[in-house]
């Protein structure tokens, strides 16, 4: 069947572009879908344009809409293997992590569904007993969302929920390398009872099926996830409209370790701060930061484990991480593990793809061995650029003020982690931590219920939470007079 959605219907791209989606693991065919271009999310934008200022969604109730994200929440439980499944297909996941993914969308759409209704605004006090003075939330409008090949379809639920819960439409383009999962949750909201044409889907690349929703004044929010260079590409574009701009772009993620940090629960959390999904993640704890005095201990033993981590694909019930999206992408981390140790850093361990005749089943994925850099400093490019890749840079500290200093010496701001059991240490570090989340004694953990974002070149605007709901409202003052009299203010 056709894979683009506008307009309540399913329909081929207009000029035919079709594109093969292979998994990471192995290379295998997974699927064949069609490859939109501007014309196509054109079309898109016009439905979301009609549908928002004709149709009945932005005025339906908020308890409607958020009866609609729980029912599409309970269809993905209902779907759950299968969706976990065609996650980890396109991505080369682990299942189990595909797994986990779901049940955390799951989280998503029923937060927003049941905070849909909970804020109708306030009260204002003017002092003035003939007047009315409310503050109310109204939707944006259309928006396009943009989401990368990472995490999927949790990077989806992440605008969708909130995008409908407000009472907007919306034109997604998922990643071209990972629709499955996108094209999936369409038909759900379709199953749910969605009316045509609130929610449209566009498959393709960000030149060609991206880029109309930056320029089209029609749109009147952009929200993208990715990359630093592909964010700075959309906010200029959307400049000449003024709609609307909210940017999660990553992070060069610091984990700072201290000396009365129980040793080995911090070890154990460095690895899979920076290994979890190949460290293919936007908030990976790739920046290890541990105190001087145990770096050597510290170090050799991360190093020795990270050795005896097994690659394998999706549905290797022994593999502990999988391989990195694509061939290009593992030319790019590659090309970054090369000139850290051009720059001086010191290999430890990995800075290859694995020998194909000890492991023959891993010859046609893309993988990488999980790689340590250490002696690394601020100033290299290693410790300053995101290589979304299983690599961990090592940096030193002594004292709070240097760890502080190293840990925000960068243009990102995302998120970090504090690591001591000195519990007015841990508040004082993490309190200047220039960054959106940080973890004490722990990493990676989010709830649905929490904002995420970064500061600095991390990103504009907050996704999850109340300030993930109010990145789709319009906030209106409505002024009520109730008593109007005539003011004489000029005599005529």
């Amino acid at each position: 069947m056709p894979e683009l959605y506008v307009d309540g219907q399913w329909r081929s791209a207009a000029d035919g572009g079709r594109r093969e989606i292979r998994c990471p693991a192995d290379g295998s065919l997974v699927a064949e879908v069609d490859e939109a271009t501007a014309s196509d999310t054109e079309a898109a934008i016009d439905a979301a344009h009609r549908a928002f200022h004709e149709g009945p969604w932005p005025t339906t109730s908020a308890r409607e809409r958020g009866d609609l994200l729980l029912r599409v929440a309970d269809l993905l439980v209902r779907d759950k293997d299968q969706v976990a499944r065609m996650e980890s297909l396109d991505t080369g996941k682990r299942l189990v992590e595909s797994e986990y993914d779901v049940d955390d969308i799951v989280s998503v759409f029923r937060h927003y569904g049941h905070v849909a209704s909970e804020d109708a605004g306030r009260v204002v006090d003017t002092g003035n007993p003939d007047v009315v003075s409310r503050i109310v939330h109204e939707p944006i409008g259309v928006c396009g969302l943009i989401t990368p090949w990472n995490y999927p379809l949790l990077q989806v639920s992440w605008k969708v929920a909130p995008c409908l819960a407000a009472g907007n439409t919306f034109v997604l383009k998922p990643s071209e390398l990972t629709p499955a999962t996108a094209i999936h949750l369409m038909k759900l909201l379709e199953e749910a009872g969605l009316p045509a044409g609130v929610g449209n889907l566009v498959l393709g690349t960000g030149p060609d099926a991206g880029a109309p929703l930056s320029t089209d004044p029609r749109v009147d929010l952009v929200s993208f996830t990715g990359g630093l260079q592909t964010g700075r590409t959309i906010m200029a574009a959307a400049a000449p409209t003024v709609k609307k701009v909210a940017l999660e772009l990553g992070g060069k993620n610091p984990n700072v370790v201290f000396a009365d940090a129980d040793f080995e629960v911090a070890l154990d959390y460095a690895l899979t701060a920076v290994f979890l999904h190949s460290g293919q993640v936007c908030s990976a704890g790739a920046r290890l930061i541990v105190e001087e005095s145990i770096h050597d201990r510290f170090v050799d033993a991360l190093v020795e484990r990270a050795g005896t981590i097994r690659l394998g694909g999706p549905f290797d019930e022994r593999a502990e991480t999988g391989p990195l999206t694509s061939a290009a992408h593992r030319d790019k981390v590659e090309a970054y593990v090369a000139a850290g140790i051009a720059e001086g850093a010191v290999l430890r361990c990995g800075g290859r793809r694995p020998d194909a005749t000890e492991q023959p089943e891993l010859a046609d994925g893309f993988y990488y061995l999980p790689t340590v850099l250490d002696g690394c400093t601020s100033d290299m490019s290693v410790t300053q650029e995101e290589s979304f890749g299983p690599v961990l840079t090592v940096e030193t500290f002594r004292g709070e003020d240097d760890a502080v200093a190293t840990a925000n010496d960068s243009i990102y701001g995302l998120a970090g982690a504090v690591w001591t059991q000195d519990a007015g240490k841990a508040q004082r570090v993490a309190g200047r931590l220039r960054m959106g989340t940080v973890w004490i004694n722990d990493y990676h953990p989010y709830v649905p219920q929490a904002e995420w974002g970064g500061y600095k070149q991390s990103g504009t605007g907050r996704e999850l939470g109340l300030a993930g709901l109010d990145e789709y409202r319009e906030t209106k003052h409505v002024w009520h007079n109730i008593r109007p009299a005539e003011q004489r203010w000029f005599a005529g």
